[in-house]
């Protein structure tokens, strides 16, 4: 169970509701926690926050509506956060509207608070991974891995050194790889070099818009079992989209479900850390129950969608 989980359950016979449903690995809480539920400061709030794209014009599309959610700031630990839900329900928006990128940011309505401040765009605090593989083409694994560094004005040994610790810390070798261009690696290389480039920065956030999803399976738990090692390094907190519930069970200290578009936070998921290696963890019969509840959460949403209820 998480540090922050919720109190225990109440007796049968009390006129209260339960604060949570026990599934398998987690809890499900009984409502999307609030600001005055959390023991700490904020790393990230949403407040009603709704997105509308191309507003007034014959293609208005709403993609998120009334989205309020609120995540502890776990000073010297940090938050694993995974978001799931139906195709198209706003998860990508949620998480660049974290980031501050357009077209995403601003919101059409609500507020997006980081750290304690409403965000105006991008900020170093801040760091993203994507789905689509963004290494430079025309420069090395240790240029792309040090990226971030050089545009600070860090000197280019200090900057050099530390890049090749984490370009060691991915996975990936120092004596073959530093001078080697994206176009000579794999794919799962290529998505380690990005995560080096994040991560080589500290930042206190960490967003990643489904980074293994082009990755086969043994190479994606590979890199799950990667990611938890480095965040537990780093200590920061991360917010994780992905539509492999596996994952984001295994991932996960919490799980955000949400709707059809336009999409809301439909229910909050507190999930026990993972103590095994992905490939195990995904045998264990509490694994699998907390699987087969999102799973039928989720279809259940994809019916109603394909039946226009």
């Amino acid at each position: 169970m998480t540090e922050n989980a919720a109190a225990s359950p109440a007796p049968a016979s009390a006129a209260v509701p339960r604060p949570y449903q026990p599934v398998g690995m987690g809890e499900v809480l009984s409502q999307v926690r609030k600001p005055e539920d959390l023991v700490r400061p904020a790393a990230v709030e949403f407040r009603n926050v709704s997105k509308t794209y191309n507003a007034g014009l014959p293609n208005e599309y709403t993609a998120i509506r009334n989205v309020s959610f609120v995540v502890e700031d776990l000073v010297a630990k940090g938050e694993f956060v995974c978001t799931l839900g139906p195709s198209g329900c706003g998860k990508s928006t949620i998480l660049r509207l974290i980031a501050g990128l357009a077209p995403q940011h601003p919101a059409t309505a609500g507020d997006v608070i980081v750290l304690g401040r409403p965000i105006d765009g991008p900020g170093p605090d801040r760091g993203m991974v994507f789905q689509d593989y963004t290494s430079f083409d025309h420069r090395t694994v240790l240029d792309n891995v040090t990226f971030g560094l050089e545009c600070q004005g860090m000197p280019r040994r200090q900057r050099y050194d530390l890049g090749r610790h984490w370009i060691e810390r991915v996975g990936l070798s120092v004596d073959k790889d530093q001078y080697k261009y994206p176009h000579e690696l794999s794919g799962g290389m290529r998505q380690r070099v990005a995560i080096a480039r994040t991560l080589i920065l500290r930042p206190r956030i960490i967003l990643m818009d489904e980074p293994f999803g082009a990755l086969d399976p043994m190479t994606r738990m590979n890199m799950q079992d990667l990611l938890l090692t480095l965040w537990r390094e780093v200590e920061a907190t991360v917010f994780f989209i992905t539509h492999s519930i596996e994952e984001a069970v295994f991932l996960g200290d919490r799980v955000y479900i949400m709707s059809n578009s336009p999409g809301t936070i439909l229910k909050e998921m507190q999930i026990r850390p993972s103590d095994k290696p992905a490939k195990e963890m995904q045998k264990e019969a509490g694994f699998q129950e907390t699987v087969f509840y999102i799973r039928d959460v989720i279809s259940h949403l994809e019916e109603s969608r394909r039946a226009g209820t």
